[in-house]
């Protein structure tokens, strides 16, 4: 699955989603401090699920209606970088495209998959 990960995505979920054989386009390599709007933007013309921490994309996708092919926010989700990194995987692994043209929220375990209609 292609995957666009936000700056505020820890290293080692990238690392584990590449080594699970997912291609992760990482914005703190590519284009460190780029606004979420162009994040969001990259990602979709990328066909890209963004993978991210930053609650804003939700403002960005409900209040604004930007487009999008699918985000998925991680909140609180471990207490270490590993942890967190499995369960992302875990929830790509199981969910994978079905994740793509909704906003999705995974927290304590449990995935939210909203799709958003404009």
């Amino acid at each position: 699955m292609k995957l666009v990960a936000d700056e505020s995505v820890e290293g080692p979920t990238v690392l584990a989603l590449r080594a699970a054989g997912h291609e992760v386009l990482f914005i703190a390599e590519t284009s460190p401090g780029i606004e979420d709007i162009a994040v969001l933007e990259f990602a979709r013309g990328e066909k890209a699920l963004l993978l991210t921490a930053d609650k804003d994309f939700g403002e960005l996708v409900f209040r604004n209606r930007e487009p999008h092919f699918g985000v998925l926010l991680m909140r609180s989700l471990a207490r270490t970088p590993e942890e967190t990194a499995d369960s992302v995987l875990a929830a790509i692994t199981k969910y994978g495209t079905q994740l793509e043209n909704h906003f999705s929220v995974l927290a304590g375990g449990a995935l939210r998959i909203r799709r958003i209609t404009h």
